[in-house]
């Protein structure tokens, strides 16, 4: 999910150094503890958006819902909030937003009254025409009362001639572009659907028969489903109670086929690495991508320290396959909410230390090899190379597990302007690694990266996986983009919720 307002920083993040997803999705038909179910799945879903969570579940007689800026835990935790949510179905939502306005009215899923029964949405991803439709749609007449592109689906379904939820729900999915993991949810039905790419990740289990549908494969571990099977990329499953309680289950394709090109920052940087994205273990390809970068860059160096904690994966593997000894060098603070403290000049001064400190044991003296997951402005970079070398390091060579990113993402990652993309400002490493003061800064190589997750190099005429923000192939039309409108920002009344 994303808003109309493009990029940004956030603000736990106080260098805007950090590439965010917008959200995790979470939907269970037909439990008894449908609401409790969806905000522990929810909590396993933090990584994926830390600014507001919402859940809306129907009791069979009306739908109810929770929306609340902050954390998981900071709000359903509480019995008495999800005792507000009665009902044997439920959907959630865990979010981050562009830039621009952090409101709870943006706060999915969204609901809407129809004309066919009440009908709530939300997900995960961007539509790279979301507002090209919603100009579209406002010129006509329409109201909008967010400044979520959410809010466009819930207009395309209610405009809909159709007259069944679930040919409504799939004739809007198909005005949409993009990449997008989308749950919904009706009277009697838990609707999932995923983009004709299959850019944004979805999964498909079960939990004492009933069907369940999530981002990652870690929101069914949390409570303990089993996992069936991966959304197809541009599948549509409708999963129905009916009269006598049982559920039935049939998927559709939603057209336009496509191949698959799974988001490769999922790998990368996003998912848990517990998960199993596309089959593919996220800790391992990881590990692999580690390994693959200490086969391209070695460098000579006495220990392997990962910037936590994205790095630590593939440090693992940087230092198995070069045999030079793993160590924690560096020690992140977990406890450093996002509300800790206001982020002033005089605070942003301290850079990262609010988040990392050096453990002067294991770098004195030493040459350090650190290996991060991406660097994307290098501000963040800077900081912990100056911090490394106060410890005492000898050395400072910098390992990113990952090519350079050239390109902004329009299919619900937070990145900055291309201009403000490290390997944007530079000519070439060695200039990247003087402003960033390492001895020596290596990326890992697209075909390496590639073969870290799939086995195989990229192959040009056909892309694997989207990988754009490394090679400026995008799988999909930018309309909003190429109408110059992706960036404008949509007027709307100042919240204070």
């Amino acid at each position: 999910m994303s808003d109309f307002q493009f990029p940004g920083r956030h603000d736990d993040d106080l260098d805007g150094d950090t590439l965010h997803e917008e959200c995790g999705v979470f939907g269970i038909l037909g439990h008894p503890e449908a609401a409790t179910l969806t905000a522990l799945g929810l909590h396993a879903l933090q990584h994926r958006g830390q600014e507001a969570a919402g859940i809306v579940s129907f009791d069979g007689k009306q739908f109810h819902t929770e929306k609340h800026m902050g954390l998981v835990g900071d709000h359903y935790t509480n019995p008495v909030t999800l005792a507000k949510l009665p009902g044997n179905m439920a959907i959630g939502h865990t979010r981050y937003s562009t830039t621009g306005e952090v409101a709870l009215r943006n706060v999915q899923p969204l609901f809407a009254e129809l004309e066919v029964g009440g009908i709530a949405v939300a997900h995960n991803g961007n539509f790279t025409n979301g507002l090209t439709l919603r100009r579209q749609i406002i010129a006509g007449g329409a109201i909008c009362q967010s400044t979520s592109d959410t809010e466009v689906v819930l207009h395309l379904i209610a405009r809909s001639r159709y007259t069944s939820t679930t040919d409504r729900f799939i004739d809007a999915i198909r005005q949409m572009e993009g990449g997008y993991s989308m749950l919904g949810i009706t009277r009697t039905k838990l609707i999932a659907a995923r983009d004709p790419t299959g850019i944004r990740p979805l999964v498909m289990g079960e939990l004492d028969g009933k069907p369940i549908f999530a981002s990652e494969t870690c929101a069914l571990d949390i409570i303990g489903a089993k996992y069936i099977r991966d959304v197809e990329n541009g599948e549509i499953i409708v999963c129905e109670i009916q009269p006598d309680g049982s559920i039935t289950i049939e998927a559709k394709k939603s057209g336009n086929p496509q191949p698959e090109r799974l988001c490769l920052f999922e790998y990368v940087y996003f998912a848990r690495p517990d998960s199993v994205v596309g089959g593919r273990s996220v800790y391992v390809a990881r590990k692999n991508m580690g390994m693959n970068l200490a086969k391209e860059h070695p460098v000579e160096g006495d220990v392997v320290v990962p910037v936590p904690d994205g790095g630590t994966p593939a440090a693992l593997g940087y230092a198995q396959e070069s045999g030079i000894p793993f160590e924690y060098g560096i020690i992140r603070n977990h406890y450093v909410g996002r509300t800790f403290i206001e982020p002033t000049q005089q605070i942003r001064a301290f850079g990262v230390k609010l988040k990392h400190s050096a453990n002067r044991a294991m770098i004195a003296g030493k040459r350090v090899i650190l290996v991060d997951d991406s660097i994307v402005r290098g501000t963040t970079s800077l900081k912990i190379v100056q911090m490394i070398r106060d410890a005492g390091a000898k050395e400072v060579h910098i390992r990113v597990a990952s090519p350079m990113i050239f390109y902004p993402d329009f299919y619900g990652i937070d990145t900055p302007d291309r201009d403000k993309l490290l390997a944007n400002q530079y000519n070439d490493v060695k200039a990247m690694a003087k402003y960033i003061g390492a001895d020596s800064l290596e990326f890992l190589s697209i075909d390496g990266l590639y073969r870290a997750v799939g086995g195989e190099d990229r192959n040009p005429a056909r892309p694997q996986f989207t990988d754009h923000y490394f090679t400026g192939d995008y799988p999909t039309r930018l309309l909003d983009k190429e109408g110059e409108t992706m960036g404008r920002k949509v007027s709307v009344l100042a919240s204070n919720g």
